[in-house]
């Protein structure tokens, strides 16, 4: 895996003062990885962002872009920008237009793109972050949240190679901040290189390959979620606290008097481990392209029973089952797997790009000791 962006040994302190927001600082961030970014307020996280896409010029060392330093000449910060999408934590700070669907256009129409492909482009932004009712809105009268989704919506229209998305969830309900994950993985798995940086340390440790921590413009920690979680010490000085799962793993370890290793990173994981070795059941796997659910969703029911929970994962999945029973509308991959390692049936309906996804966990689950059978309704 070769790297997309380099930090080298970068140094910068706005107007060129002497107080230093990012100090001998470095990063590789791997071309199609789903990189965590954390850290506490003032950390550094936003100015390591503008920095990386040449808003900010650092005073000492150099960004690399595939493996090139930055130019910063209008050609050379075009070219990065050109392939790097860039959603930020105030989303009044990226929003040029007085209409949603004129925002949303924005990115690629400066891009040179068709315009009707544009607006192809722009239903299907809007649609992935439920904001399709708004299109003719004017900006103003939208809430933060809202305005935090359309801006999500213009990055997702420029098909970027890199997304970079600075606290995608704050000020967002729980139901579109699993959308935005849900939206992380697709373009993850669509070779997009992504990054985001969060206080919530729980969705970070569910979706991170890695995790780079900053505490007062320093790298103080690059690699896995569960190393740096099991050093409290650092945790507590990085203004953090370990997420749910890895405490909970930690304490129901101790108590059985078994290793915390394997990590369970969710809940079938955790379940999986504690959950007492039964039989487990079957996950009834729906893969939908968008509008394609014809008489499937009956035929699936015939097959798994009337009894078994049904999940979703997907935005148009969740379109296209508009209107028919679902038990799980986020967050499907694990709540149906969960229903099978406790040995229930259950089906999954879900975009079809998220097809590796099931294949990880049901791996994953293996490794743990629960054996999901996939039944897969053609």
């Amino acid at each position: 895996m070769s790297r997309i962006f380099e930090m080298r040994d970068v140094t910068f302190a706005h107007h060129g003062g002497p107080v230093k927001v990012m100090d001998n600082f470095s990063i590789a961030v791997e071309e199609g990885s789903r990189t965590a970014i954390l850290g506490a307020n003032g950390a550094g996280k936003t100015t390591m962002f503008y920095t990386l896409t040449g808003v900010y010029r650092p005073q000492e060392g150099e960004v690399l872009f595939r493996g090139e330093p930055i130019e910063y000449t209008k050609e050379g910060l075009t070219k990065v920008r050109s392939e790097v999408a860039v959603v930020l934590q105030n989303p009044d700070e990226q929003m040029f237009c007085s209409l949603v669907e004129e925002d949303v256009a924005f990115g690629p129409l400066n891009l040179g793109v068709d315009r009707d492909e544009v607006e192809q482009r722009v239903d299907k932004a809007l649609r992935d972050v439920r904001m399709s009712d708004f299109k003719k809105r004017p900006l103003q009268q939208l809430s933060g949240g809202q305005r935090k989704r359309v801006a999500i919506a213009g990055a997702l229209a420029v098909h970027p190679e890199v997304m970079i998305m600075d606290e995608p969830t704050a000020g967002l309900d729980p139901q579109a901040s699993m959308e935005v994950i849900e939206l992380a993985e697709k373009l993850h798995l669509q070779g997009i290189t992504v990054l985001i940086s969060t206080h919530d340390v729980d969705l970070a440790y569910g979706w991170a390959d890695a995790v780079n921590v900053l505490r007062k413009g320093k790298m103080v920690f690059s690699g896995t979620s569960e190393e740096f979680y099991s050093d409290a010490e650092n945790v507590h000085l990085c203004g953090l606290l370990s997420p749910a799962t890895f405490n909970m793993n930690r304490e129901v370890s101790d108590i059985n008097g078994i290793s915390p290793s394997p990590y369970p990173r969710n809940v079938s994981s955790f379940l999986a481990k504690f959950g007492g070795g039964q039989k487990a059941g079957r996950v009834f796997c729906v893969s939908c392209n968008e509008g394609d659910i014809g008489d499937r969703y009956e035929q699936a029911v015939r097959e798994a029973g009337e009894d078994a929970k049904i999940g979703i994962y997907g935005t148009d999945t969740r379109y296209a089952l508009t209107g028919k029973r679902v038990d799980y509308y986020f967050d499907g991959i694990d709540s149906c797997f969960s229903e099978a390692v406790l040995g229930r049936d259950s089906i999954l309906f879900y975009d079809s790009v998220y097809e590796p996804l099931l294949k990880e966990q049901a791996d994953t689950l293996k490794g743990f000791g629960s054996d999901v059978g996939r039944e897969v309704i053609q």
